[in-house]
């Protein structure tokens, strides 16, 4: 089972997240055989993180939970908030498989909150610029919940255009890097 995992950072927490930088890279260095994307959201400048995207295959939404809270960062109280949510791998490929590799470019993570009946449930058909997309759904896969994308575009509001606007109730899109160890 595939899930979409963001851990929001608490505002002020910029010092206590670089002191435990080499403890967060640890932990999901004993993931790395389920990470399908990993990589901080940025300010508007892309110089400071603002949270930590991780979608990871495991077996079952209490490993999910374990994989979310066991976080060091979220352990010690670095973030204020965490998403955690089902999610289909609909382009079937790791972000390291991404044919634009990890440099170049602007990259953003684009979040439909749903509202209603499913939507964008396709690839789009141009798909040369997204580095992962998919669903995000209920513990038990049944309910749509949303869109989650990580993209190359040139600007937040060609990447906003991933998603159809009118179907969520909000489309959130935050700068984002390809996460790891250098």
């Amino acid at each position: 089972m595939e899930f979409f995992c963001y851990h929001r950072d608490r505002p002020g927490s910029l010092e206590l997240r670089n002191e435990l930088l080499e403890e967060h890279w640890s932990y999901m260095d004993g993931y790395a055989a389920e990470m399908i994307a990993r990589g901080p959201t940025l300010d508007g400048d892309g110089d400071a993180p603002t949270g930590s995207v991780h979608i990871v295959d495991l077996p079952d939404p209490a490993a999910a939970r374990t994989f979310a809270f066991g976080e060091p960062g979220y352990q010690a109280g670095v973030y204020r908030d965490v998403m955690l949510r089902r999610w289909r791998n609909l382009l079937g490929r790791t972000m390291w498989e991404f044919p634009g590799g990890d440099t170049g470019g602007n990259r953003y993570l684009v979040l439909g909150l749903g509202a209603g009946q499913a939507a964008d449930l396709e690839v789009p058909s141009d798909q040369d610029e997204l580095i992962a997309y998919g669903p995000l759904l209920s513990d038990d896969g049944a309910t749509w919940l949303g869109t989650a994308a990580l993209m190359r575009a040139p600007d937040p509001d060609t990447a906003r255009a991933v998603l159809t606007p009118d179907r969520y109730a909000d489309i959130e899109v935050n700068r984002w890097q390809f996460g790891g160890r250098s």
